[in-house]
């Protein structure tokens, strides 16, 4: 199981054209979705996201009016001051966290998250293997660039070549 941040930084970039391989195979050949959640529950058991917090610190995070309620009740604040002190707007995605160069997520405190339980819906989901709309293979495009900063994409991502067949 490969954890270095560095080199699954590395290898998720230098695997990428096969990475983007796999999901055209996923979606030509049959497999088992259900196989493919086991093994991706299997490795998400084996580490622990809150260590890592590495997706804090590299991705986006959209907050739906859903999350921008919930977040400003846990924050003691009105919806319209959350959105202007802890968001910003992303012409691809909406409404994200704000984050800096430095730190990442506005909310992330070393590995920890300060909000932890009321965080977006986005955030509980991810890496979005197990918990996710549609099969492993229609949310392929995803985990590409996930298998580049998350461990548990990475590992799965190699995982499931190894179940499916999938000749390198």
């Amino acid at each position: 199981m490969l954890t270095d941040l560095v080199q699954i930084r590395l290898l998720g970039d230098k695997k990428r054209p096969e990475n983007e391989r796999f999901r055209r195979y996923l979606k030509s050949h049959d497999h088992s979705d259900r196989i493919l959640r086991r093994i991706a529950e299997g490795i998400e058991e084996q580490i622990d996201c809150t260590v890592c917090a590495n997706c804090c610190r590299v991705a986006t995070a959209k907050v739906s009016e859903r999350d921008v309620d919930r977040l400003a009740r846990h924050l003691r604040v009105s919806p319209g001051e959350f959105l202007s002190r802890y968001c910003e707007e992303s012409e691809e995605e909406g409404a994200i966290l704000r984050r800096t160069e430095a730190q990442g997520c506005i909310f992330l405190d070393g590995t920890a998250c300060t909000v932890y339980e009321a965080r977006p819906d986005i955030c509980q989901r991810f890496p979005h293997l197990v918990r996710g709309s549609g099969s492993i293979a229609s949310r392929m495009w995803q985990f590409i660039d996930r298998a580049c900063y998350c461990p548990i994409v990475y590992n799965a991502l190699e995982a499931f070549k190894a179940e499916t067949g999938f000749r390198r």
